[in-house]
């Protein structure tokens, strides 16, 4: 047996259900955007990339919102919460790696940002390393934070252009 719903039937279940789902908060929401140029969201890795320079893992952690995602060059896990971020600079530090930007695409929203590119670290034992990263800051809290994270070696040798 097939049941018709009447116009009126729906009317009434959307009266009841609607109100609690849009709540005046959504229906007037009057946001305000953190003031972000190109020039602050680089000078957002230049904060980061100075916090590595201190060799100390909870200098650098303090650069992640509490609930982002770090996807990191030398590691198989996601870090998923600040000491797991903690355990992979840890690590990563011994290396004294220094970064350097070598191109990057910089896209500004309202109390979000992304920088992402290419990006080489020097290794306090000379050798370099080319990967590709991704940066997605949130603006909470009155600072800017890393909310994701992502950064992988280069999957092949650059050929030279000729």
């Amino acid at each position: 047996m097939i049941r018709l719903i009447t116009v009126a039937s729906v009317m009434v279940l959307a009266s009841a259900v609607l109100p609690s789902v849009l709540s005046p908060a959504w229906a007037q929401s009057t946001q305000s955007c953190a003031p972000a140029n190109e020039q602050q969201v680089a000078a957002l890795f230049d904060r980061w990339n100075a916090s590595l320079k201190t060799l100390n893992a909870d200098e650098v952690v303090k650069n992640y919102a509490p609930d982002a995602i770090l996807l990191a060059t030398v590691s198989n896990r996601p870090r998923l919460t600040q000491a797991a971020r903690k355990d992979y600079f840890v690590h990563f530090l011994e290396a004294k790696p220094v970064g350097s930007i070598n191109m990057r695409v910089i896209k500004l929203g309202c109390n979000d940002a992304l920088d992402a590119g290419v990006y080489t670290f020097t290794l306090g034992d000379g050798r370099t390393v080319e990967a590709r990263f991704s940066f997605t800051y949130v603006f909470r809290d009155g600072q800017w934070l890393i909310s994701s994270h992502h950064s992988s070696a280069m999957p092949e040798p650059i050929a030279p252009v000729k």
